[in-house]
């Protein structure tokens, strides 16, 4: 791994607060990620399950943590099975987890190569009374594929059909809502890696340059200073390309006159950053663009103060979605007609600004979390409200990453510039 060593009171603390929801005497197994196939005889960079690492620190393909917290062995009430090194696989994949480096990495005694979980597993459903499994219950997941946790679920209730079945995910989405004081610092790290690609990208950004070379600024930065990779697909919009939401072709030249928005994030140790920032090619904001920034960090400044413990993330989407209504009146992009006559399940601003402001961030980034339950003190939400309008190739968005607690807000990307004055001052 590119990360530093992660002090492994954090996978002890999360797993004591797992086993605290677990009904008596219930085993609890969860895997690892598979490595996806690429082509011929290649893999996809390897990225681990979140659940599991959220759990151990185990960062490695082919692994598996069983919990079980009553076991009549005490050897088992926590154990994981790992893939067990050789002299070929030294020579041709690297250096693989020893049980020493294991135990500490995730502060877990009982260490075993993967090739004694079934016999062990065996042995221990004969005790335990229920069986916790994960699966991917994000609410944003498409899942096509076979994942090796549901091919877990497929193979454990053909071999144990009388077994009393219960689900990891509930528990997993409420413990990983409310973040700790290690998670806090391990995401602040993603932050400051993104901060600073999004200054570098200031001093080399001019006409003419292409999208994907200030992608490569950005990445330059990343792995330079331990990031293991982006934490979504960059978006490096340039112009008109801004107004696509999601756009990730990133292979346009950056005109003078235009605007380039930039959405992108560092994962460091697993966990994700999200940044969006809007700034000229020519390093000088037009009077026109000027006025629809302002605007968006108006609205994202008001919807930061509105954010609190307890808060609904859908209501608070709603209730910012009347602030931008005030600000696009005023850019006059929308009137009071269009506003008295609009379907309330399709409000006027939502041609202008047509997603939500905020989602839960931590190991990914869309991170898990229920849309429709009050937050928990400690979570972590992106704040980015934008206005797009195609008809004049204008596209902003400005995001930051909020941590909400009952002592205020916690802002990550607090020293990212922001501001029009700011942000032409370090692109002269």
């Amino acid at each position: 791994m590119k990360y530093l060593p992660i002090d492994n009171a954090l996978f002890i603390l999360n797993r004591n607060n797992y086993t605290k929801h677990l009904k008596p005497n219930s085993i609890a197994i969860f895997n690892s990620n598979d490595e996806m196939p690429f082509n011929a005889d290649q893999f996809h960079p390897f990225k681990q399950n979140s659940d599991i690492f959220y759990l151990s620190g185990i960062d490695q393909e082919e692994s598996i943590l069983l919990i079980y917290p009553d076991c009549p062995n005490p050897k088992y009430r926590e154990a994981l099975f790992l893939k067990k090194t050789s002299a070929y696989i030294a020579v041709w994949e690297g250096h693989k987890y020893t049980e020493i480096e294991a135990t500490a990495t995730s502060g877990i005694a009982t260490v075993h190569w993967k090739e004694e979980f079934p016999a062990i597993f065996n042995m221990l459903m004969n005790h335990a009374e229920n069986t916790y499994l994960s699966t991917n219950e994000n609410d944003r997941a498409n899942i096509i594929v076979s994942t090796r946790d549901a091919r877990f679920v497929l193979e454990t209730k053909t071999r144990f059909p009388l077994h009393n079945y219960e689900r990891s995910a509930p528990i997993m989405a409420k413990l990983r809502t409310s973040k700790s004081e290690i998670e806090k610092h391990l995401i602040q790290t993603a932050c400051d890696i993104t901060n600073k690609a999004f200054q570098r990208v200031l001093k080399f950004m001019q006409p003419g340059v292409m999208e994907f070379e200030v992608e490569a600024e950005i990445l330059h930065t990343f792995l330079s200073n331990r990031a293991t990779r982006y934490a979504y697909g960059s978006i490096i919009a340039s112009g008109p390309n801004a107004c696509v939401l999601h756009y990730v072709d990133n292979n346009q030249p950056c005109n003078d006159g235009d605007l380039i928005l930039m959405d992108f994030g560092a994962e460091y140790a697993n966990y994700c950053a999200d940044l969006t920032r809007t700034i000229p090619v020519n390093g000088k904001f037009t009077p026109r663009q000027k006025d629809v920034y302002n605007a968006v960090l108006r609205v994202q400044r008001e919807a930061i103060q509105m954010m609190h413990v307890g808060m609904i993330l859908k209501d608070f989407n709603a209730e910012v979605g009347k602030v931008m209504e005030s600000e696009l009146l005023g850019l006059g992009l929308i009137t009071d007609t269009d506003i008295k006559n609009q379907n309330p399940d399709n409000p006027a601003y939502k041609k202008y600004f047509m997603h939500g402001t905020g989602h839960h961030l931590g190991l990914d980034v869309h991170d898990i979390g229920n849309h429709y339950a009050a937050l928990a003190d400690g979570a972590i939400l992106t704040c980015e409200p934008g206005i797009y309008i195609p008809e004049e190739g204008i596209g902003i968005r400005i995001e930051n990453d909020i941590m909400i607690t009952t002592n205020g807000k916690y802002d990550f990307m607090k020293d990212c510039p922001v501001e029009v004055e700011e942000i032409e001052g370090l692109m002269c």
